[in-house]
């Protein structure tokens, strides 16, 4: 008997991670965080859903927060068993978690001088610490390779597909044998938008899947596309330059800063950004993102690591890499024209939120958003159009120019997403995962509708019986 269930990014978008259980073998796939502000923290402090000393392994599609940001929790909690994922995943996940723990060491310690000023009760302390987030890294196997299948449980073999996502990402093609037969089951993990400049585009599963487990993040719409995304780039910082203000863009640091320093570059090149441009990219996982790209030109198009053995696309002249706390607050006596790259993309938390704080409220500005900003999160307020945000315990003022560019989205839109399925065959089921519920999955379940596609929307922790 094969046994699924989704315990996150059920009905929601984040927190990603599926349990599938046989009588042999228990096998996660993913142990994401929830993402979306501060009323998570209670769900991510929650139970599991099930006893990870009982996993065998883990599976790990790829190094973003929503996907492993879990996964020092979940070996503090008990696991022991193995994690796999592909070479550069084991590298920028170490880099993901090391970075959100000091973040959470940080908040804790903030949290703890307010109580003690006000006598209030010290906060809870952080779901883990910098030493749980060395920790779990002596689990990881970084062994898998693209198109290799590989057994990884009892009766489990797993074959790692490129899903164009992020350097290093994959969809996990599962085969399990259970009574004498073999079901497989697809994992996409996040599905990259292909005709990216520095990935190639998601690969195919390696035979028609009988389930699908699917994303579906923008199931309810698709992107602009990427060249008229680079030019909406180019000129809002050609814009706010001759305004004489500063660009403000909240970058992921996986991908998204990478890209946008390599548009930047060749808007630049081609004269549409001044040559004497200067730019700063103010996040120290981004700076480190960025040299791991150059260790792995095999994961990369062709054509981009063609590029990158000629010279560095990712730099031009005027890029500043600021890793030191001194280097980035010294950004801010910047009164204009520099273009600021600095974390977290959604705006949760990291240096970026200085920047706002000395830029939001000045008209002469631009804040260009380049990526999913969660219900909740400070970055999805600002595009919804509030008029004053609350930084740092001073409410400011929103007066710059906000631009909204989802061409740059890491993630396929509707119709790429119909695209990929079409490339699983006709599967017996399709089960919806990593959604808003009421917006992607929702419109992405009436297009399937349409296709008379079986498709389900698992509950959290619901148990499904794979036949």
């Amino acid at each position: 008997m094969i046994r699924l269930s989704c315990h996150g990014a059920a009905k929601q978008v984040t927190g990603s991670c599926h349990l599938i259980e046989t009588d042999r073998a228990r096998v996660l796939v993913d142990c994401g965080m929830f993402q979306g502000g501060h009323e998570l923290a209670e769900e991510n402090a929650a139970d599991f859903g099930f006893d990870p000393r009982k996993i065998d392994v883990l599976l790990l599609t790829h190094a973003h927060l929503d996907h492993c940001g879990r996964i020092p929790l979940l070996v503090k909690r008990g696991f022991t068993g193995r994690i796999i994922s592909t070479a550069p995943t084991r590298e920028l996940a170490r880099l993901v978690l090391v970075d959100s723990a000091g973040l959470q060491e940080e908040d804790a310690r903030r949290s703890e001088r307010h109580a003690w000023r006000h006598g209030e009760t010290v906060p809870q302390q952080p779901l883990y610490t910098l030493a749980d987030a060395f920790h779990s890294m002596d689990f990881f196997d970084g062994a898998a390779d693209y198109g290799r299948p590989m057994q990884v449980a009892d009766g489990m073999r797993a074959t790692f597909m490129n899903a164009g996502h992020i350097l290093g990402s994959a969809s996990i093609y599962l085969e399990i044998e259970d009574g004498g037969q073999t079901r497989t089951v697809y994992f996409s993990g996040d599905i990259g938008n292909p005709g990216r400049p520095l990935l190639d585009d998601p690969q195919a599963p390696p035979a028609p899947p009988d389930y699908v487990v699917m994303e579906t993040t923008y199931g309810d719409r698709d992107h602009r596309g990427w060249g008229a995304s680079i030019d909406e780039l180019i000129d809002a910082v050609a814009a706010t330059h001759t305004r004489g203000g500063n660009v403000v863009i909240p970058t992921f640091a996986l991908e998204r800063a990478q890209e946008v320093l390599n548009a930047l570059s060749d808007g630049i090149e081609q004269s549409r950004l001044p040559r004497h441009l200067v730019a700063f990219l103010d996040s120290p996982m981004a700076i480190s993102a960025t040299e791991i790209f150059t260790r792995y030109p095999d994961a990369l198009r062709a054509s981009f690591a063609e590029r990158l053995n000629a010279a560095d696309p990712f730099a031009f002249p005027g890029l500043r890499m600021t890793r030191d706390a001194s280097e980035s607050m010294a950004i801010n006596a910047i009164r204009g024209g520099a273009v600021i790259l600095a974390g977290s993309g959604m705006a949760t938390g990291g240096r970026v939120r200085h920047h706002l704080r000395h830029n939001l409220w000045n008209p002469a500005a631009s804040v260009i958003f380049v990526g999913f900003a969660a219900a909740g999160t400070l970055a999805r307020r600002i595009i919804d159009g509030a008029r004053m945000v609350r930084l740092f315990d001073e409410e400011i003022h929103v007066r710059a120019h906000i631009h909204t560019i989802n061409g740059f989205s890491a993630h396929a839109g509707q119709s790429e997403l119909l695209g990929w399925l079409d490339r699983c065959g006709s599967p017996r089921k399709v089960f919806l995962v990593h959604g808003d519920y009421d917006g992607g999955m929702r419109a992405f379940s009436e297009r399937l509708e349409g296709r008379r596609t079986p498709w389900q929307i698992p509950g959290a922790g619901e148990p499904i019986l794979l036949r």
